[in-house]
């Protein structure tokens, strides 16, 4: 079942845009390309939970489901928080932030902005002193879907410039470095 790009960007719209990746994709536009591919239910986003399920139903002209427990559960809504105390400025939890919310550097304490957070949760698992957690909060960025896939796009696309930026100062030092011939066996030696 092909899928048109239009089908697509109209399902990609009606999911929060957490980029959480609970649903079993790397973010939200995988998730809505394969709903339309005919490859995904409708069911699997908990941060949008059955408001989100009963939309994409009503544009597919499908039955509305409950939501898949195999993604997780619908909850309130909640956004991370850093004990500054316990923080060791790892910088771990900074690349799996899908929107930027976090702030900080290396061997500095790190913080939430809280009114970016979308509350996926991808920050928990990298943190090796467990000093982020979610709670209750108003999570502004539910609200902003656009805003949190164009940050997205823009984490997105920043990596992978500085991925390429690396790759090729690598490439550079791998040029620049000396030759050196291997080593030669003695004569009437064997390398066995």
């Amino acid at each position: 079942m092909a899928s048109s790009s239009v089908e697509v960007a109209r399902i990609d719209a009606l999911l929060p845009q957490t980029q959480c990746t609970r649903c079993g994709y790397s973010g939200c536009l995988p998730y809505a390309a394969a709903i339309a591919a005919g490859e995904a239910e409708i069911n699997q986003c908990p941060p949008g939970g059955s408001a989100t399920i009963g939309a994409l139903a009503e544009l597919l002209g499908r039955e509305s489901l409950p939501l898949n427990p195999a993604n997780g559960v619908e909850s309130a809504p909640r956004v991370a928080w850093i004990d500054e105390e316990r923080c060791i400025g790892c910088a771990r939890c900074l690349p799996p932030c899908p929107v930027d919310a976090i702030i900080g550097a290396s061997k500095y304490l790190h913080t939430v902005l809280a009114d970016r957070c979308t509350g996926c949760e991808l920050c928990l698992a990298p943190c090796p002193v467990d000093c982020i957690e979610m709670r209750p909060g108003l999570l502004l960025a539910a609200n902003q879907p656009s805003l949190n896939r164009e940050r997205y796009q823009a984490h997105t696309e920043r990596l992978a410039r500085r991925a390429e930026e690396r790759r090729q100062q690598l490439d550079a030092m791998k040029a620049a470095a000396p030759r050196t011939p291997a080593p030669r066996a003695a004569p009437g030696v064997s390398g066995q």
